[in-house]
C-alpha cells in the first residue's frame, strides 16, 4: 500500500520575464485569474486533494507571496469594523492552517530540477506532490486529487506524472512520453520521457503537463544532476533516471489545462473561470460580443 501523499512542492522563484513589465516588481504566482492569484488557485488544487503541509520554493522579491498566506490583521480588522463579512469569510476560508506552509529560497535560477532538490528537508523521507504554479487544470475533481487517488492502488515506490494529449505538430515544443499497459483507469506504465523531441520523433502525443507524484529518492538523483538543457537542472532528466529505478506511471486526467506562462493561455483562463461566475458572465458575454 503506498504511503500517503501529504506534502505538495510550490516552484515559485522564476522570473515570469514572458510577462515582463507586470513582473517587474510583482512575482509572476500573483497575477490574478480573475480576482484570485495563480498560485492560490493552485493551492487549492491541493488542498481540495487533502495535502496537509504547503513548501514553497520561493526567490528574491517574492516576499509578497508569503504575505498573501499569512494574515493581514489590519485588513481582517478594518473589514469586520465595516461588516463586510462576506470579504471576511473568504480571506478566513483561503488561510491555510498554523504551521501548514513552508518557505526556502533557491538563491540562484538553476532550473525547476533544482528548485525541487531545495526542497528536500522540508519534504523528508516520503513522496511528494509536485505543481507547477503557472498550469491551472479546470474540473470539478481536481487533477491532484485524481492523481493521488490513482495512485492509491500502485505499489509503494510508484511515481506518478499527469499527461495530456496535444496535437502532433506541437509535441516538440513540451516534455513527451511513451506509455505501455494500462495498470488502472487511465493509468500507464510509462516507458520513455524526452524533453523536446525533434518534430517527427515524438513517442506519443501525450505530454508532461505539471504536475507530479514523486518519490523521494529524487532527491539523491538531483543532488548529482548534471545541467542540460539551457544549463539548468531538469527534472526530467532526474525522473528518466528514476524511471530506471522504481516504477513510473502516466496519468490522463480529466479536466481542461491553461497553460498561464503563456499570455494567451493566462487570458483564455481568466475567460473561462470569469464564464463560470453569475455575477461576471453575462457582461463579460455582453463585452466579448463587441470584439467578435
Amino acid at each position: 500500500m503506498p504511503r500517503p501523499i501529504r506534502k505538495a512542492v510550490f516552484p515559485v522563484a522564476g522570473l515570469g520575464t514572458r510577462f515582463l513589465p507586470a513582473t517587474k516588481a510583482m512575482p509572476k504566482e500573483m497575477l490574478t485569474v480573475v480576482d484570485r492569484p495563480l498560485i492560490q488557485h493552485v493551492f487549492d488544487e491541493a488542498r481540495a486533494a487533502g495535502i496537509e503541509h504547503f513548501i514553497f520554493v520561493t526567490g528574491r522579491n517574492k516576499a509578497v507571496i508569503e504575505d498573501h498566506f499569512d494574515n493581514q490583521v489590519e485588513l481582517e480588522s478594518t473589514l469586520g469594523e465595516r461588516g463586510k463579512r462576506k470579504e471576511l469569510e473568504t480571506l478566513n476560508s483561503d488561510q491555510p492552517g498554523p504551521g501548514q506552509t513552508s518557505f526556502t529560497r533557491q538563491q540562484a535560477p538553476r532550473g525547476l530540477g533544482h528548485a525541487v532538490w531545495c526542497a528536500r528537508e522540508l519534504v523528508g523521507n516520503e513522496p511528494f506532490a509536485l505543481l507547477l504554479p503557472d498550469v491551472l487544470v479546470k474540473h470539478d475533481k481536481s487533477c491532484l486529487a485524481q492523481m493521488i487517488e490513482a495512485h492509491a492502488s500502485l505499489g509503494e515506490d510508484a511515481n506518478m506524472i499527469a499527461v495530456e494529449e496535444v496535437a502532433e505538430d506541437q509535441t516538440h515544443q513540451y516534455g513527451v512520453v511513451g506509455i505501455g499497459e494500462e495498470r488502472a483507469e487511465r493509468t500507464f506504465s510509462l516507458t520513455q520521457m524526452v524533453e523536446k523531441p525533434a518534430k517527427g520523433t515524438a513517442p506519443s502525443n501525450l505530454i508532461i503537463t505539471g504536475r507530479y507524484i514523486l518519490q523521494p529518492e529524487i532527491f539523491d538523483l538531483l543532488e548529482n544532476q548534471a545541467p542540460g538543457a539551457g544549463g539548468e537542472i531538469q527534472i526530467t532528466d532526474a525522473m528518466i533516471t528514476l524511471n530506471s529505478q522504481q516504477p513510473f506511471y502516466a496519468y490522463r486526467f480529466l479536466g481542461r489545462t491553461f497553460d498561464c506562462g503563456s499570455k494567451s493561455g493566462f487570458l483564455a483562463a481568466n475567460i473561462a473561470y470569469a464564464m463560470e461566475r453569475d455575477d461576471l458572465a453575462d457582461g463579460l458575454r455582453e463585452e466579448m460580443r463587441k470584439y467578435l
